[in-house]
């Protein structure tokens, strides 16, 4: 990109280099959290195969891994749980704001923008890296607890309060649905949240990026990134996903139903990714942890999934469409007994993780995002000097 102040030799300014649309392809910063590679089916954490994080870590193995750089024994289990918690005039316009609004992203932001606030978290410019960790875990400690509660208030159900000796996932379940879920119902839900903590330079992340490289605090950086995620291009819809399942019904009805869908220029949920042409590897974890937990809704989902990745094989031959990480995500969730409102929240209980990550690593460029931009508009009236 020119440099802006720079000036052309006869005292003109230069036209700046154009970027592609969506910046698709484009590296606009360096990183050492992370990468995708969709050509080859893997992504990692720093130097590990997240795929495999997922099966064999826990989900404080990886918060640890990508706010301090390395894996146990440094585990921050026991300073997430102490934070779960929400001050009670946190706790009670998280109650206030859910009793208004359906949506519980709205709630989330604002129980993250009062944290903020309340604990006096101010600019990143002045705080250290010490106290830009504690901000990290503190606001990524209360996800669960606000969308958890935000549920339950919606339900006309009292609040569960969170239990700091639980770990992250069991718990949010916990507080989500006033259970104490079984053992392996939690285990394939944290795994669902170790395999999303992070994703390449996305759209809420970079997001979160742009603002932190403003100055902002904390809570203002993860409440933008937020923001993107809301968007249905970005955030996606694992209850979709079920709800597909659900009308679909049987493997027998899959391909007609697909190609109905098709001819009408629906779209298909859970199948097909923007980076990856081969194989979703968050998608073949999840098969994997719903599979250990069986049953019908496994089998059916199965079936489903063969017919339905035959026909676009069929529509469109040229282009390998495969299953997204949404797909097993949703079935996972609905065994796990999560309600389908939550199942696209939780996205942001291990998001919140990443976005955090790139927040401090952003504000350690010290440098501002500020591209230009090219005016294609009307040629603009120039005044003559007398």
């Amino acid at each position: 990109m020119n440099n802006p102040e720079t000036v052309n030799p006869d005292g003109t300014t230069p036209e700046p280099a154009v970027a592609p649309p969506g910046l698709k392809g484009l590296a606009v910063a360096d990183t050492e959290l992370g990468d995708v590679r969709g050509q080859e089916g893997f992504f990692h954490y720093r130097q590990y195969d997240a795929a495999e994080l997922a099966r064999n870590n826990s989900l404080e193995d990886v918060w640890t891994l990508q706010l301090r750089g390395a894996l146990p024994p440094e585990s921050i289990m026991v300073e997430a749980g102490a934070h779960r918690s929400l001050p009670n005039s946190v706790a009670e316009l998280v109650d206030a704001t859910a009793e208004r609004v359906a949506d519980p992203m709205v709630t989330l932001r604002v129980g993250l923008l009062a944290l903020g606030d309340n604990e006096g978290r101010g600019s990143m410019l002045d705080r250290s890296i010490e106290q830009l960790h504690d901000d990290a875990r503190r606001l990524v400690a209360v996800v669960p607890t606000i969308l958890a509660r935000h549920h339950r208030v919606r339900q006309g159900e009292a609040p569960v309060d969170p239990d700091e000796s639980m770990g992250h996932a069991a718990d949010y379940l916990r507080m989500a649905t006033g259970q104490v879920p079984d053992g392996s119902a939690a285990r394939a839900v944290e795994q669902y949240l170790v395999a999303t903590v992070d994703h390449g330079f996305n759209a809420s992340t970079f997001t979160g990026r742009v603002v932190a490289s403003t100055g902002a605090d904390m809570a203002g950086a993860l409440v933008a990134a937020i923001g993107a995620l809301t968007g249905p291009l970005h955030g996606g819809a694992p209850s979709r996903c079920i709800q597909m399942i659900d009308e679909i019904g049987t493997a027998d009805r899959a391909a007609v139903w697909v190609r109905d869908q098709l001819d009408s220029g629906g779209k298909i949920m859970g199948f097909g990714h923007a980076v990856y042409r081969a194989e979703d590897p968050r998608g073949v974890v999840l098969r994997e942890a719903a599979e250990r937990l069986g049953g019908e809704l496994v089998d059916r989902a199965a079936g489903i999934e063969d017919e339905i990745l035959a026909v676009l094989a069929e529509w469109k031959p040229e282009q390998r469409i495969v299953t997204n990480v949404e797909f097993w995500a949703s079935v996972v969730l609905e065994l796990a007994g999560l309600p389908r409102a939550m199942f696209t929240p939780t996205f942001s209980v291990s998001r919140a993780i990443g976005w955090s990550a790139h927040v401090i690593e952003q504000h350690g460029v010290g440098k501002i995002v500020r591209p230009s931009a090219r005016y294609v508009g009307p040629a603009p009236e120039v005044a003559v000097m007398g």
